[in-house]
């Protein structure tokens, strides 16, 4: 639904801002290719208030309009009890406008008494209108448009989608099929914008947007950075999750960034200071990654070296021995392995117990979790995390460090504390050459 209104709305000529509620890394891929804009994400949990204003501000600049994306349910969040983390939080703190969308399928009147549920949930929340989703006939849309419309003060039907069973989308563990690995192409982004103009009011969707004005942007003050540290990051098919907020905060903080892929290139970028290897699917390349034998050596020279390396997830594995037998980079003892059941999903909050790359000990940063695979690292390897999830429940210890390598399976989210990303650049400054 979101892809299909970004669609019509970049064919009407429009520049639109997108953004997903939550720690989702491919969704936003996918906006970026259908909208032409960078996505970024909106995590009330992970960052806060005042972080995802921030972002939304610099995400809105020059923008007609945003479009959000939420997570899960309107509701749903990082617990049952509260709103903490979810698309309703997020909707507030921006004063936005909520499109409902709901599976209209084996469903007529009951329809207006889930939507009668939902609106009167929360009061403060302001609702555009409903999208009835996976309608099956011209009779089933009269049915829900009347059931809507007999019950006072629902929001208006902006719509109703008629099943399409070839409008999906490829999905495999962690989620959609990247758009790094199945980019959309221009016919199906057409056929997703005739969709949403022949059966949405898309007049009526812009008319509310204007109601609220996107936020003005306030040029930021110059800011004296010392001299600038070159940092390799991985970017490929195989290392596609970064929250564009990470990589701005390492930027911000004095570091150039110097992509470059472990699938294809041959040797590291020359003159770097320090590596980031983000997450993605190494799992997925891991024949292609063992046939680049010499940048992985030259990974492992490096980090054996004292390069300065932070590797999360998929960057991680990539450190390895091996994955599912095929080799690696051999920096941790540890072979990584596919699992058929998911291994670990959630959010987390770090506490650093002893000083690392990212900050001294005490320092506290937030992110998500969420692999198939697993990783038995010896019990000499020091471990630098506590971990916790929400309610301060103990997860125990992760965070693993090798010479000036720290590895984890926790994607953190520098905005929860703009400070690691001005540690780790600091870090490598002063270990630069």
């Amino acid at each position: 639904m979101t892809l299909a209104i970004l669609a019509a709305l970049r064919r009407r000529g429009l520049t639109v801002a997108p953004f997903k509620v939550g720690p989702d890394f491919i969704d936003p891929g996918h906006h970026a290719t259908v909208s032409g804009r960078m996505s970024r994400n909106l995590d009330g949990w992970m960052c806060g208030e005042k972080w995802v204003r921030r972002t939304f501000t610099a995400g809105s600049a020059g923008a007609d309009l945003a479009v959000v994306e939420g997570v899960m349910g309107l509701f749903d969040g990082a617990s049952g009890d509260s709103e903490e983390g979810s698309t309703a939080e997020v909707a507030k703190w921006l004063d936005g406008r909520v499109v409902l969308v709901v599976d209209a399928r084996s469903q007529a009147r009951s329809a207006a008494a889930l939507v009668h549920g939902f609106v009167g949930f929360d009061p403060k929340l302001k609702f555009a209108g409903i999208i009835f989703n996976r309608v099956g006939s011209p009779r089933h849309e009269e049915l829900l448009r009347q059931a809507v419309e007999s019950v006072a003060g629902l929001p208006p039907v902006l719509g109703c989608l008629p099943r399409d069973a070839e409008l999906t989308l490829g999905e495999r563990h962690l989620g959609l099929v990247t758009a790094q690995d199945a980019p959309l192409g221009k016919e199906l982004c057409d056929r997703l914008a005739d969709w949403v103009e022949e059966h949405v009011d898309l007049d009526a969707i812009l008319q509310v947007g204007a109601e609220k004005p996107l936020p003005g942007v306030r040029p930021a003050a110059p800011r004296q950075v010392p001299a600038k540290v070159r940092i390799g990051v991985a970017r490929d098919e195989a290392f596609c999750f970064y929250y564009p907020d990470n990589l701005e905060l390492l930027q911000a903080a004095g570091a150039e960034l110097v992509p470059f892929s472990p699938l294809r290139d041959a040797a590291l970028p020359e003159g770097i200071d320090g590596l980031y290897l983000g997450g993605g699917y190494p799992e997925l390349k891991a024949e292609q990654l063992e046939g680049n034998r010499g940048l992985l050596e030259e990974i492992r020279s490096a980090a054996l070296s004292g390069l300065p390396v932070y590797a999360e997830c998929g960057g991680f594995m990539l450190l390895s021995e091996s994955i599912d037998g095929r080799p690696m980079a051999g920096v941790f003892s540890a072979k990584a392995r596919m699992l058929t059941k998911r291994k670990a999903l959630g959010y987390r909050e770090v506490a650093f117990t002893d000083d690392t790359p990212l900050g001294p000990a005490g320092t506290l940063v937030r992110g998500h979790e969420f692999h198939y695979s697993e990783m038995e690292l010896p019990e000499d390897v020091p471990r630098h995390y506590r971990m916790s999830r929400r309610g301060g429940v103990d997860l125990g210890v992760e965070g693993y460090r090798v010479h000036n390598v720290l590895g984890s399976y926790v994607h953190l989210h520098f905005g929860s504390n703009p400070q690691v990303a001005e540690n780790f650049v600091s870090f490598c400054r002063k270990r630069k050459g």
